[in-house]
């Protein structure tokens, strides 16, 4: 995924350590993109990986200026399977889309299995009950390749400029 993002121009931001972010970051350097990681400081399992650009390392000892970090230069987030963090970088992202706090960037789940689940969850209980609109649910898209992402991005950025969040 994100070698085919960086091979339309787009840079590539991870959590900068093992796993999935690894693969980002690989992605990053086998498309020509930049690769950047930020990394935080765990007690277990966090470490950087080697795909990050020299120059582009960063440290972190705290998730919230790590998302901070995130969300100020981010031009569009992927969100990959994945446990407690990436549901709280991504409900952190969605809010502050939904509530006009960040400017509305691409916002692509990847693994429609994956998130079927909440997405129903979203829409049977959230939707339903009045605690999100169904413009909120919009914010969202699904896919399950890496060239229906890039598609996606290349979409949005075709009636949308490209523009700093800050």
């Amino acid at each position: 995924i994100s070698r085919r993002l960086a091979e339309e121009g787009f840079g590539i931001i991870s959590g900068g350590g093992p796993g999935i972010m690894e693969a980002a970051n690989k992605g990053a350097q086998l498309g020509g993109g930049k690769s950047v990681g930020l990394n935080i400081e765990l007690p277990f399992e966090q470490h950087a990986n080697p795909y990050i650009d020299r120059d582009a390392n960063l440290h972190f000892e705290y998730f919230f200026v790590r998302k901070t970090m995130f969300t100020k230069y981010s031009q569009g987030f992927v969100m990959m399977p994945g446990g407690f963090g990436t549901m709280d970088e991504f409900f952190e992202v969605a809010t502050l889309i939904q509530t006009g706090k960040m400017l509305q960037v691409p916002l692509v789940l990847v693994g429609s299995s994956y998130w079927a689940g909440l997405i129903n969850w979203l829409d049977t209980t959230m939707l339903s009950e009045g605690y999100i609109s169904s413009e909120d649910l919009d914010l969202l898209t699904v896919v399950d390749t890496a060239n229906q992402v890039a598609e996606h991005f290349l979409y949005f950025y075709s009636r949308n400029p490209l523009q700093p969040n800050f």
